[in-house]
This record gives structure tokens, C-alpha cells and sequence, in this order.
């Protein structure tokens, strides 16, 4: 099992339709795409720019109702990828006791954003649906010298068009 870091949402082309990007935080830095609903997208990228809707969405809601009834996000694991479909559990704690909740991996990345709790996938599934960029920088960073990354994004986007959503569907 692997630790990944929640690189952001993107939108694959021509097809728009929005991806959530993970990056293993040690060893090969390997990047796993996962499809998602347009609402999951939206979602998540509120969470990771911090930004507070005037109502709360669903996964607010969640997160407000997990708080409530003190259960603490434990982490959320990508647990497997069968017929291009990727399952996860959600890790819940609450003293001494832990819960584990099967779920979309769409909806507990967007509730282990809000709550901070580390995403990990399980090693055979980055093995079949990870892979590793050419181009070891950070996504969407400048270098010192201030040149763009854009090599990044274009190698992204020609993983993107060699497979379709039905390949990694959430």
C-alpha cells in the first residue's frame, strides 16, 4: 500500500470528462487517474482551494455529521480496480474503535480532503492502472528559473488519449 497525494482534478479532452489525479508520495511518484462524476469534481477541487460554499454540499455535510458524532477520518484506501471500476474504503476511528466503509473513491477523497486524512492505494492497484511521468516535477509548479512545466501537462494529456473512461471508471 502506497501514500498518495491529491495532485488535483482535471479534465480529460475531448471528452470533458474530469479526472482525480493521485501521485505516490515515495518511490516512483507514480500517477493514478481515476474517472468521476462532474459533481465529485467540483467537489474535491472546493476542498483542496480551502473554499467554503454558504450552504454545505454533500461531502461538507458528511464531514459536519462525522464531527458531530466525533468519528475521525483514520485514511481512505484505494483498494482495487476489477472491470475498470475502482473501489475504496473509508477508515473511520472514534476511540478505540474503528469502522471501515466501502465507498467510491470519488467521494472519500473528497471527504479525506476536507478532513486531512492521507489517501493510499494498494499496490496492485497501482501496478495496473499507475504510471510513472517522464518528468519527475511537480504538476503545475514553476521550476527555480521560472520555466512552465507545460511538458508535464502534455504527457498527461497523451496517457489520456491512449485510454478511455470505461478503463478507469469510479
Amino acid at each position: 500500500m502506497q501514500e498518495m497525494e491529491v495532485v488535483g482534478v482535471r479534465v480529460e479532452l475531448p471528452t470533458n470528462a474530469p479526472i482525480v489525479l493521485l501521485r505516490e508520495r515515495e518511490g516512483d511518484a507514480r500517477l493514478l487517474p481515476i474517472f468521476i462524476g462532474a459533481p465529485e469534481a467540483s467537489s474535491i477541487s472546493l476542498a483542496l482551494e480551502e473554499a467554503k460554499p454558504p450552504r454545505p454540499m454533500t461531502h461538507d455535510l458528511i464531514s459536519n455529521i462525522l464531527d458531530e458524532v466525533e468519528l475521525t477520518v483514520d485514511r481512505v484506501v484505494i483498494t482495487e480496480l476489477s472491470d475498470r471500476t475502482f473501489f475504496a474504503d473509508l477508515f473511520l476511528r472514534r476511540a478505540d474503535d474503528t469502522f471501515t466503509i466501502s465507498s467510491r473513491p470519488s467521494d472519500a477523497i473528497a471527504i479525506a480532503v476536507r478532513s486531512g486524512a492521507p489517501v493510499y492505494a494498494a499496490d496492485d492497484v497501482l501496478e495496473e492502472a499507475g504510471y510513472i511521468p517522464e518528468v519527475e516535477v511537480e504538476v503545475g509548479q514553476d521550476d527555480d528559473d521560472g520555466a512552465d512545466h507545460e511538458e508535464v501537462v502534455e504527457e498527461f494529456r497523451q496517457f489520456i488519449e491512449e485510454i478511455n473512461p470505461e478503463d478507469f471508471s469510479s
